[in-house]
């Protein structure tokens, strides 16, 4: 169980709400000036991106929309294909709303939840991009809490693992950083000169919207700091914790010796040594109900969202009773959602819910 501080005095509260008032007054005056800059795209009508935010039930950030724009201006006929033949990249997921195939889709019931999910996706990831590749390579937004914007944009390669990387705190960086990746590797003189061409224009535009090329913008430091728990995806997970520690308590085990108890229940030979196996999962589930009464509502979250990455179906009942309650305690009942979805059609082959 986590130690907790001593209470602050008085006199230090009021100091510190004062810093935070103050913080969030800079912070909405930052939001003010990227919003002046770069939000409320001209190009893309209101009526398109309320279907897309109504259709996800998110709030998408400006550079989702202005990176529609660039790609319109690549490809005018399909925009979805604008990166196709330079990059094998297609953009998927809200960006078929903007495209229109909701309207067309023989589908008469999709699920937002599910369109482009894969498998390691955990609610947090919102795919707006795939490569048809092996691994299953696919881009998305990542974010913390549905009522708040991405935190950044990650790649997970589905067929490898659970794992998350950062590519940046928007699209243009992250199809920039997978260019220059191409650029290393590629030995063919004229698609490197389609490229170099295709990452100029990339540039150019992040620049002129004033959108970061930074792999590690200062938002994603920020954001960095307030990690409690790397998780076995290796994104990270937030959570709020107050001054005096309440809000977060770490796991029982290491990341090492959870993974070795879930490995030894995965592979257990029959279903006797499984339940066995289980006795430790089942401890810290204890100590997660402890800490739930005492509001450290992260580490139950932390649990659930290591088991899901762990990704044996055997986890899947357990996943369900621990992820739901800790999204509901935290106030993210959107996710809680999308994780009851997923899991009830984690194994689904076809992931283009408007093609069904």
């Amino acid at each position: 169980m986590a130690s907790r501080g001593k209470r602050k005095s008085k006199e230090q509260q009021q100091q510190q709400q004062q810093q935070q008032q103050q913080q969030q007054k800079l912070e909405v005056a930052n939001v003010d000036v990227k919003k002046g800059r770069q939000c409320d795209p001209p190009d893309v009508a209101a009526e398109l991106r309320q279907q897309v935010e109504r259709l996800y039930q998110f709030e998408m950030p400006a550079d989702f929309y202005h990176f529609w724009v660039f790609c319109k201006k690549l490809y005018p006929q399909k925009p979805c294909d604008a990166l196709k033949s330079s990059l094998g990249i297609q953009l998927v997921g809200p960006y078929d709303i903007l495209a229109g195939k909701h309207k067309t889709t023989k589908n008469v019931k999709p699920n937002y939840f599910l369109h482009w999910r894969y498998y390691y996706d955990p609610p947090e990831f919102q795919t707006f991009a795939v490569e048809k590749n092996p691994t299953e390579f696919h881009l998305g937004y990542y974010r913390d809490s549905p009522e708040e914007l991405p935190a950044f944009v990650g790649s997970n390669e589905a067929k490898k693992g659970c794992s998350i990387s950062q590519m940046g705190g928007n699209v243009f960086v992250a199809v920039r950083l997978l260019i220059l990746k191409k650029l290393k590797e590629c030995t063919d003189k004229k698609k490197s000169a389609t490229l170099r061409n295709l990452d100029e224009e990339i540039v150019k535009t992040a620049e002129m919207l004033g959108c970061s090329l930074e792999q590690k913008s200062r938002e994603i430091k920020e954001r960095d700091k307030k990690v409690v728990s790397k998780t076995f995806h290796g994104a990270g997970i937030v959570v709020p914790v107050d001054e005096n520690g309440v809000g977060y308590r770490e796991l029982s085990e290491s990341d090492a010796s959870l993974k070795k108890i879930c490995r030894v229940i995965a592979e257990a030979p029959n279903d006797g040594e499984r339940i066995k196996a289980f006795a430790p999962i089942q401890e810290m589930i204890t100590y997660v109900q402890f800490a739930n009464d005492e509001c450290d509502y992260g580490m139950g979250f932390e649990l659930g969202i290591d088991l899901f990455c762990f990704g044996s179906y055997y986890f899947h009942k357990v996943i369900g009773q621990l992820l739901p309650l800790a999204y509901n305690l935290l106030k993210r009942n959107l996710f809680a959602e999308i994780i009851e979805a997923h899991l009830a059609n984690r194994n689904l082959e076809n992931l283009d819910q408007l093609s069904v």
